[in-house]
């Protein structure tokens, strides 16, 4: 499993300073309004922001979420070094690297509708037994797969959503 550098950066000074377990949860809060705030999303992507502009959005948003000082550090860092465009990917490879070293699998399920915590932890308790680790799971919603699930754990997927049998049903019919 590969990781890159700036992620392993990030774990290697939570580990250091005892701070993991905040840098984890934070990242995952960041990851969060990266993919649910396009404006955020936008800001943090967009090459015509200068270094300065970018610091001092860091600024103000670690402030108004009391970002730990070390995760603050960081993010300036990524700014100085023109890596801040990359943010979600490392921040991804950092969470993902944090569930490695927990010994966690990490599996995504998507719904075609919401699914209660009971089944859901039904869900997790099955992948647990199938895979013999603590999951750590990715969970959405899916409209368009129509009905069904789609789990994913490593490159193991099992996909029993309605929008899959329909795409199969119509690969069969023009095959024949």
């Amino acid at each position: 499993m590969t990781f890159n550098s700036y992620s392993q950066a990030l774990y290697e000074l939570s580990i250091d300073y005892d701070i993991i377990n905040e840098i984890e949860v934070q990242a995952k809060s960041i990851l969060k309004a990266l993919e649910t705030i396009k404006e955020f999303n936008n800001v943090i992507k967009n090459p015509l922001f200068t270094q300065n502009d970018h610091i001092q959005i860091i600024d103000a948003i670690s402030k108004e979420f009391s970002f730990n000082p070390t995760l603050e550090k960081f993010l300036k860092f990524l700014v100085s070094k023109r890596r801040l465009f990359y943010l979600d990917k490392i921040l991804e490879d950092f969470v993902s690297y944090c569930s490695f070293k927990k010994g966690e699998v990490k599996a995504k399920l998507i719904s075609s509708k919401e699914l209660k915590d009971d089944e859901i932890n039904e869900i997790k308790k099955e992948l647990f037994n199938k895979f013999g680790s603590k999951i750590n799971l990715d969970y959405k919603i899916d409209k368009d797969l129509i009905s069904g699930l789609i789990i994913q754990v490593g490159s193991v997927m099992i996909d029993n959503s309605m929008k899959n049998k329909l795409r199969q049903i119509k690969s069969q019919m023009i095959e024949v």
